[in-house]
């Protein structure tokens, strides 16, 4: 089964956030759609103001990330993310680790091929 058929509506008063699985605590996210059958979803996630991540990531996945708010400073290539930008990593893209002193927050779409 694909990903539902959503139309809008308020995910505030609808979805509850959560702590990431297996993240860094303090790390929230709502799952706004999911596809059971590839994995694959949009979320929401939110980082606190003052947080350091530790880890480098890379996913065998497709991920889309849109800052809504606040900024990551990318802590190996000295670079840093504000509102509005936008990343498209293809699966083993390496990344991270962040600061994110102001906090964050994140559209995310990952999608897993067959």
């Amino acid at each position: 089964m694909p990903k539902p058929e959503l139309e809008f509506f308020d995910h505030d008063l609808n979805i509850t956030w959560r702590q990431v699985e297996g993240g860094q605590e303090g790390i929230i996210e709502k799952i706004l759609s999911h596809d059971p059958e590839t994995g694959s979803y949009t979320r929401l996630l939110k980082f606190p103001p003052g947080m350091m991540t530790t880890e480098t990531l890379v996913h065998d996945f497709w991920e889309e990330v849109y800052i809504l708010e606040g900024s990551l400073i990318d802590l190996k290539k000295r670079e840093t993310y504000i509102k509005g930008m936008y990343a498209c990593r293809p699966p083993g893209m390496y990344h991270g680790p962040y600061d994110i002193p102001e906090g964050c927050m994140t559209l995310e779409i990952r999608t897993f091929e067959k």
